[in-house]
């Protein structure tokens, strides 16, 4: 203890933090954290499920803290390991930190169940990770700068060589900062972006920058913990708008005044952010090029190349740690978070095959040249990516390659197969198993109760080398791919609707099965679902699926004014799969956007009141007023009442078929 205390002290002149793994019996782990937190002083922040530490937090809830620092912290990976969530403690840590990791001993990890993979593998139970842990401990033992403590084995710390002293931020704009922010002062109308690595200060920088101006600015961001540190150095000039709320805002008002600033705006889709960069004289993007929270690199080539005079602006120099910081190190080698260069590839033919079954064992370079090239494009990969591609059971990935180098990759994933009552109960609102998106919005919201039965394969991710996009390669890997399925109904995606994102997956061959109702508060899109049939039970899904959505288009005010193809039928006829509809409403738990359409033509049928219906679907009165209107609760409540009021016009048009309807989706519930 004695050596460590002094390589803390060390650790602290040099600016730097490190990583200790303690692997062993559970009890030994905990012990031997213990005595570190007893011998050296600290924050000793203890991350995991239990603990009776004085400060300690689950992984999921460490999100709450980013923002905060502290001195020295434990995260307990015994039984479960939320990668992402390490990747953020260890961005909390002051310089002179450790990180200290228990697990289970090396020999043994591999077979064990981790209970973090209920959150990634779609997997009624947990399921052991062997690619993940053997990935892990492999990175572990080459790297020189982090400390292995195993049980039975005594500690011995290598002779690192010194590092000269490091000097901490003072609050005050460093060097890097001062240059950018008197360029940004001076900036006629035009964007901007800035991108670095975490920890560089570009938070505190559109802070510092937010605060100088006398101009109105607002800052949006896919979520708003996320800009804690922006809205500390912009103090009372903080103003913070979701995307959703801003593109409503454009929208009603048009043109806005002053600055607009976007944190990780990589992580918001093209076009939106397009639309939202367009309505403001002056625009300061922000991005990360390394890290949990996603990349940029694909951003600068593909969205930042848009704009003629684009500033550019990157911070290289760590604030909060000195460069080469052994536990940063770590972290990108053991989560792939390091940042590397995109350049041009080689030309020649592309060759298309897919990835072995072993490749994260036989030949990790292949998955992880896959993993960097869907964390460099225009997605927000993520560490829980990362453990869903090594372990995840049903994951299928193809690669475009070009003279053995990766120009394209396509991520899989096996969905459907649910029995015929676990499929109908999906229907009515009285299960949501894990996992299958598609599959399960099929029968959650679409028309057939048995729609999950089929089995499908869905596009998670796809992305294509920036340098060598519209030349036909991510059409032609789906085209492969899709003639390589053999056991499935239909392929399947699921995506952020925008009129160019869509016409791609047309180009593709899909068809639209189901459209959202409301825009995600994240990307500021309504979600679209399409599909390939592969089948005769695909085609049927197909065709019932359309049929619908051609009925309900109407009456979908956000999609009127898209051409979508659709078989755009005008009928006002409650039909047999109407009053189907309204029963799983009425009786059951169907949401109220799933039966939008046959809610609008029940209510042309009825010559009941129905006001907190027709207040909603007719009037377009907000849940809030319609609430304060009624006297109702909340949300919950205008339901429950909306229920209530579709029941109440069923009985009153065919009493006996309401209550035939009620007894049948009832049941469901008990299949």
């Amino acid at each position: 203890m004695q050596t460590l205390t002094e390589l803390s002290v060390r650790m602290a002149r040099e600016g730097i933090r490190r990583l200790l793994v303690i692997t062993g019996a559970p009890a030994w782990c905990e012990a031997q954290a213990t005595a570190l937190r007893d011998a050296l002083p600290g924050d000793w922040l203890w991350v995991g499920e239990k603990s009776d530490w004085p400060q300690h937090c689950s992984p999921r809830a460490l999100t709450t803290l980013l923002g905060r620092e502290f001195l020295h912290a434990v995260f307990d990976a015994r039984a479960g390991f939320d990668v992402a969530a390490f990747a953020a403690l260890g961005g909390t840590l002051t310089a002179g930190s450790w990180l200290v990791l228990l697990t289970p001993d090396f020999s043994r990890w591999r077979g064990l169940p981790d209970a973090d993979s209920l959150r990634w593998s779609d997997s009624a139970e947990p399921i052991a990770s062997p690619a993940f842990v053997d990935h892990f401990c492999r990175t572990l033992l080459s790297d020189p700068q982090t400390l292995i403590w195993r049980e039975a084995c005594a500690l011995t710390l290598p002779d690192f060589p010194p590092r000269p002293a490091w000097h901490a931020a003072t609050g005050q704009p460093a060097h890097e900062q001062a240059q950018i922010l008197e360029q940004l002062r001076d900036m006629p109308p035009g964007v901007a972006v800035v991108t670095a690595p975490r920890g560089r200060g570009k938070s505190a920088l559109a802070g510092m920058h937010i605060a100088s101006l006398e101009q109105p600015t607002i800052v949006t961001a896919p979520a708003r913990a996320a800009t804690d540190v922006l809205a500390h150095y912009a103090a009372e000039h903080f103003n913070f708008i979701a995307p959703d709320a801003l593109l409503q805002q454009i929208k009603e008002q048009g043109r806005q005044a002053g600055w607009l600033v976007v944190d990780e705006a990589a992580a918001l889709p093209g076009p939106l952010l397009h639309e939202m960069v367009s309505a403001f004289p002056r625009v300061l993007l922000l991005t990360t090029v390394q890290g949990y929270e996603g990349t940029g690199q694909g951003f600068l080539l593909k969205f930042c190349a848009g704009f003629p005079g684009l500033r550019h602006f990157t911070l290289d120099t760590p604030l909060r740690w000195a460069a080469g910081c052994p536990l940063e190190q770590a972290l990108n080698a053991l989560l792939l978070l390091d940042s590397t260069p995109i350049n041009s590839p080689p030309g020649g033919e592309v060759v298309i095959q897919p990835l072995p079954a072993d490749a994260w064992q036989q030949a990790p370079a292949q998955p992880t040249a896959i993993y960097r090239l869907l964390a460099s494009a225009h997605y927000r990969t993520s560490p829980l990516d990362l453990r869903r591609m090594m372990d995840a059971p049903g994951q299928h990935f193809w690669q475009a390659m070009r003279a053995g180098t990766l120009v394209a990759a396509l991520w899989l994933v096996d969905e459907g197969g649910l029995s015929a009552g676990l499929s109908q109960a999906v229907w009515a609102g009285f299960r949501r198993p894990r996992g299958n998106l598609v599959a399960q919005s099929l029968a959650a919201h679409g028309g057939s109760p048995l729609a999950a039965t089929l089995r499908g394969r869905r596009v998670s991710r796809i992305a294509v080398h920036p340098f060598c996009q519209r030349a036909g390669i991510g059409s032609a890997l789906l085209i492969h791919a899709r003639a390589q399925l053999t056991e499935c109904d239909y392929l399947s995606v699921s995506f952020g609707y925008t009129p160019q994102l869509w016409r791609f997956w047309q180009r593709c061959g899909f068809s639209l099965v189901r459209l959202g109702s409301h825009r995600e508060a994240s990307s500021g899109c309504f979600t679209a679902m399409a599909i390939i049939p592969l089948t005769p039970a695909g085609e049927a899904l197909l065709a019932r699926e359309q049929a619908r959505l051609g009925r309900d288009l109407p009456y979908l005010r956000h999609w009127r004014e898209e051409k979508l193809a659709l078989p755009v039928m005008g009928t006002t006829t409650l039909n047999e799969e109407d009053w189907l509809e309204l029963a799983g409403f009425a009786f059951a738990h169907r949401p109220l956007s799933a039966a939008f359409g046959a809610l609008c033509r029940l209510l042309a049928h009825s010559d009941l009141p129905l006001p907190a219906l027709r207040g909603q679907l007719h009037e377009g009165v907000s849940e809030q007023a319609l609430c304060e209107r009624l006297s109702l609760s909340g949300r919950k409540a205008l339901l429950a009442h909306q229920r209530q009021e579709c029941a109440q016009a069923l009985q009153t048009l065919d009493e006996s078929r309401g209550a035939n309807l009620k007894d049948r989706v009832q049941k469901l519930q008990f299949f």
